[in-house]
């Protein structure tokens, strides 16, 4: 086999070459001096077909390897086999190699099959992926080419012939450049050069990255329009880096080279500081009614290894003998530092003319200067540079605050009972930000007046863009009219980038009322239950109706986000009343699933019996205009308003409510499409979950309320959905919760401050085994699935694949006959089903009832008849099958004393919109991917109306995917309730091995217990 290696050559970039074990060992002459030809290597023409790399040239190279006399040691990735011992120590020997140079920047390829490749291959790719990288991320600069060899004439001449690219190392990628050169191994460096030996680790590495980062900015530079677009001489920067006619302007050679003393590393014991103070004005300038600020610009040495070891250059030149002990010769390293700072700061040629440099002073333009452009570039160029404290290098940041509070109504607007409204004015005022503390009227007054944009503030001197200062003040002075309510709530809510203003809103403050809506509403003052309303609204429902109507008043769409059972039904019910209680503000359309048509129309019924109420859905529905106008409350399901999209768009509605609105989740969905296409003057929607996988469906769901406020769906996702799910940016998260909460109102019926008398709810993870049959069955799954992605590519295909494959093993777990499609009997093939047998033993001994959830419709065809006759009980089965009416009566006779212990239901069609506290033990068959999915499976019966404790059971089989999804949906648990991700991501995006770790079952299962043969049959 085989054994492949790449070198840095100073003089023509990478090169490869390789061992072969098969060849002969040729013979050499201890005797003999200089480099001898390599016994062991390969030719130039078989290296070149190995590596086929059709731009590489043929070359010898003369390496320095360890060696016995008459030939070198085997290399650790040379598989001959066993060897002899080697006599003695070994020594560095020259031996020539045909080697293949790589063009310039190329790292090593992937070694091909039957080779094996050193560490040294790997070495220079990962150099080659850093340089690449730092490309991508802009950490590169042009600068001219200059091997001067200390000509100072040259350096200052503005005529240069080459542009190269230059990688700027700093901070990690500083580290990671170390980190390479210190694990390069050294056949990587083991060319001899003539008159120099061979290179240091350190040198290798800056030299390969240098050449990559050059050749990969070429590449990706080469060809575009911006280089098309440039003058002639920019051309140099991509396909032809020398510099033709006309050369560049002298004043951009020498901005080259000050960029590239600021991308260049520091190297040495000690370098250049420079200290700004402002200097103490004497009797003369205090005399003055306004004298000119003075700075000082001190300079001094600096330890690079200890940074609190600071000498002035006054003491420098004094006593040079004191830091002998430090350095040989400070005052030249001093002089070095300065001249090489001077590139950076070219105002420095002034104060080094004089023999002893010492400092220099500043006035105020200048101080300006040092401070906004030149700190940060010699901070970067690694010089110290300090700074009194509060001062900071660069300028302030820059922005805008606002304050308002109290509204009013201009003459002539209309009372509507609303406390405030959409069009009432509000007091309100901009005022100028600085690193976000807000300024007062004597502050912004004395920036107006400041002659130069560096102004003391709060004791401190700060440094302002004047351009962005001249533009901030302009925005003031046109901001005199007062704004309403509805401008101030659309600025709480815009993306910064999107508010047409020249400076960020760094901050905005509210008080009273508006200040309540933006902090989340629930400190309104709750309303009274209405009149017309046939129940006793709880504190926080009355709370949650407030928080409605106010937002009614406003125009201003919502979403009532309460948990699962906290009658978000009822909130509505009595906003109607309350509404109606004052005149006839029109037609309202409630859009519901369809399993909730008929109990929205009940609970209307029940509890606000005045209320008039139409249902618009099934066959042989009337014209949904003339029912809009004999009805207060028009009632219809997602599928309907699908299909009469144009007649329902028609009608102007008071108001559009979406029941369940995660049903819209999806914003480009039809059901979505068609409530964005409805007319309407307020909008709601009620959900239990607004995040069920991706923060895209919050936005989907607060687009359908109020269009536009989180700006377009592209913009959504790079603002909040890229850095909270894929990056995990709490304070993107905590922004985007801002900007949502004025209009979303989320209760958790756990929280004894909402919900006191709710009875607790238990939730176990029941580990099931598997029988044999199982096992046997989920390893060919397994197996078959990965044999199978072998030649599939990542993509939609390869995704579906595992899908697939996954829902397979969901089936096997919860009975084989699920997967066989064998009409087989139940039986105790399944150790799920044993265990279920057993709960239900106990449940159905004790008197109580049970709801049992499976995603599979077939298991649940399977289940129902085979629990009927294994505890001879009747057993009710909800699937998406069952007719409205079917449902509806399977709901009512379990609630009732009367009905079915057992209740058997689709997790989909019996998942929400149902009441059935009559249970008080849940159990979820298989694990669905959300556990907000779940959550609303549970809710059915954990909800308002439940007096006992509920018990939630989840069957797992153990050491399987389903373990796997238990702890997924943990995970999703932890994570904010903004911050998660598709559920079947982690495993459709993993690797075959990686799945194979994942999927392949984790020990030998066991049968369960033996007991009678109980089938059902």
């Amino acid at each position: 086999m085989l054994a492949l290696h790449a070198l840095w050559s100073p003089g023509r970039g990478v090169c490869l070459w390789a061992e072969d074990p098969d060849l002969p060992a040729r013979s050499t002459s201890r005797a003999r001096r200089g480099a001898r030809p390599h016994p062991f290597a390969v030719p130039a023409e078989r290296l070149a077909a190995v590596w086929d790399i059709p731009t590489a040239t043929a070359g010898v190279a003369v390496l320095a390897l360890p060696s016995d006399p008459d030939a070198p040691r085997d290399s650790d990735d040379l598989d001959r086999g066993e060897t002899g011992p080697h006599a003695g120590a070994p020594v560095l020997a020259d031996w020539t190699v045909p080697v293949l140079e790589l063009p310039p920047g190329v790292g090593p390829p992937t070694p091909p099959e039957g080779t094996r490749a050193s560490p040294s291959v790997a070495a220079l790719r990962a150099v080659d992926a850093l340089a690449a990288d730092l490309v991508t991320r802009g950490r590169l600069l042009p600068a001219p080419d200059e091997d001067d060899g200390g000509d100072a004439a040259k350096r200052s001449s503005t005529r240069i012939d080459r542009l190269v690219w230059r990688p700027v190392l700093q901070g990690p990628d500083l580290v990671a450049a170390d980190t390479l050169a210190a694990a390069l191994p050294p056949v990587c460096r083991c060319e001899r050069v003539p008159g120099e030996g061979t290179a240091s680790a350190t040198g290798v590495v800056e030299a390969a990255l240098a050449a990559a980062v050059d050749a990969h900015a070429r590449a990706r530079i080469t060809g575009t329009e911006e280089l098309a677009a440039a003058p002639d001489w920019a051309h140099a920067l991509g396909d032809a880096p020398v510099l033709g006619d006309p050369a560049p302007p002298g004043a951009l050679v020498a901005g080259l080279r000050r960029w590239a003393v600021v991308g260049a590393p520091h190297a040495g014991p000690a370098r250049a500081s420079f200290r700004l103070d402002e200097v103490v004005a004497d009797e003369f300038h205090h005399a003055l009614d306004d004298p000119e600020p003075v700075f000082r610009l001190t300079f001094a040495l600096q330890s690079a290894q200890d940074l609190s070891l600071t000498v002035d250059a006054d003491t420098v030149w004094r006593d040079p003998t004191a830091l002998r002990r430090w350095l040989d010769d400070p005052a030249e390293v001093l002089l070095g530092e300065l001249g090489r700072a001077a590139r950076v700061y070219p105002e420095l040629g002034e104060a080094l003319r004089v023999p002893r440099p010492g400092g220099m002073d500043l006035d105020l333009a200048g101080a300006h200067h040092f401070l906004a452009h030149v700190a940060a570039d010699l901070d970067r160029a690694g010089f110290g540079v300090l700074l009194p404290a509060g001062w900071r290098a660069g300028p302030a940041r820059l922005g805008l605050a606002a304050a308002g509070g109290h509204a009013e109504r201009p003459d002539g607007v209309v009372e509507t009972g609303a406390k405030i409204g959409k069009d009432d004015l509000v007091d309100f005022s901009w005022r100028l930000a600085v690193d976000g503390e807000e300024l007062t009227d004597d502050e912004m007054d004395a920036l107006i007046r400041a002659k130069a944009p560096l102004v003391r503030l709060r004791g401190r001197w700060v440094s302002l863009d004047a351009d962005r200062l001249r533009d901030g003040l302009a925005f003031l002075a046109e901001r005199r009219d007062r704004p309403t309510v509805g401008d101030v709530l659309h600025l709480a809510t815009t993306h910064p980038d999107d508010v047409p203003a020249p400076l960020p809103v760094e901050s905005l403050r509210l008080e009273g009322e508006l200040g309540d809506l933006l902090a989340g509403g629930t400190t309104l003052e709750p309303l009274d239950t209405p009149s017309g309303v046939r129940a006793t609204l709880r504190p926080y429902q009355r709370r949650g109706l407030s928080w409605l109507a106010f937002l009614a008043g406003l125009r201003l769409g919502g979403v009532l986000a309460d948990d699962m059972g906290l009658g978000k039904t009822l909130q509505v019910l009595a906003l109607e009343a309350h509404e109606r209680a004052e005149g006839d503000p029109g037609p309202t359309l409630l859009v519901c699933p369809t399993s909730v048509v008929s109990t929205w129309a009940r609970e209307a019924a029940r509890f606000v019996p005045e209320l008039r109420v139409a249902v618009h859905h099934g066959a042989g529905r009337a014209d949904p205009a003339g029912k809009a106008g004999d009805a207060d409350l028009v009632v219809t399901s997602y599928g309907t308003l699908v299909r009469d999209t144009d007649d329902l768009a028609e009608i102007a509605w008071h108001r559009v409510v979406l029941d369940e609105a995660q049903m819209v989740k999806n914003n480009r969905s039809r059901a979505a499409k068609a409530v964005r296409r409805l007319d309407a003057g307020h909008r709601l929607a009620l959900t239990g979950t607004p995040v069920e996988n991706r923060l895209a469906e919050l936005w989907s769901i607060m687009d359908a309320v109020n269009p536009g406020m989180l700006g377009s769906a592209t913009a959504f996702r790079e603002r909040y959905a890229v850095p909270v799910e894929r990056h995990g940016r709490v304070d993107v998260a905590e922004d985007l919760r801002r900007r949502t909460r004025p209009f979303l109102l989320r209760r958790l019926k756990t929280d004894p401050t909402v919900v006191d008398d709710l009875p607790e709810k238990i939730e176990t993870v029941e580990r099931c085994g598997l029988t044999g049959e199982q096992a046997s069955l989920y390893r060919v799954v397994v197996d078959e699935m990965l044999d199978k992605l072998d030649d599939v590519e990542p993509g939609i295909e390869r995704r579906g694949r595992v899908l697939a494959a996954m829902t397979k093993l969901k089936q096997v777990c919860d009975h084989p006959a699920l997967l066989l499609h064998d009409g087989s009997p139940v039986g105790r093939r399944s150790g799920k089903i044993a265990r279920l047998e057993e709960i239900l033993a106990e449940v159905l001994a004790a008197g109580d009832k049970a709801l049992l959830f499976t995603q599979f419709a077939a298991f649940g065809d399977l289940l129902a008849p085979h629990l009927a006759a294994r505890f001879d009980t009747e057993v009710a089965w909800l699937h998406g099958g069952v007719s409205r009416k079917a449902r509806d009566t399977m709901v009512e006779r379990f609630q009732s004393g009367d009905g079915p212990s057992l209740f058997l239901l689709s997790l989909r069609a019996g998942g929400t919109g149902i009441t059935l506290t009559a249970a008080q033990h849940v159990v979820h068959l298989d694990r669905w991917w959300n556990p907000a999915v779940e959550d609303q499976a549970t809710d059915r019966a954990f909800r308002i109306g439940q007096r006992r404790t509920v018990g939630v059971r989840k069957l797992v089989c153990a050491g399987t995917l389903e373990e796997r999804i238990d702890e997924l949906v943990a995970n999703k648990r932890a994570l904010a309730d903004l911050a998660v991700r598709d559920g079947e991501d982690w495993l459709t995006d993993l690797s075959t091995d990686e799945l194979a770790k994942v999927l392949t079952l984790d020990a030998e299962p066991e049968d369960p217990e033996e007991g009678d043969d109980d089938d059902g049959a």
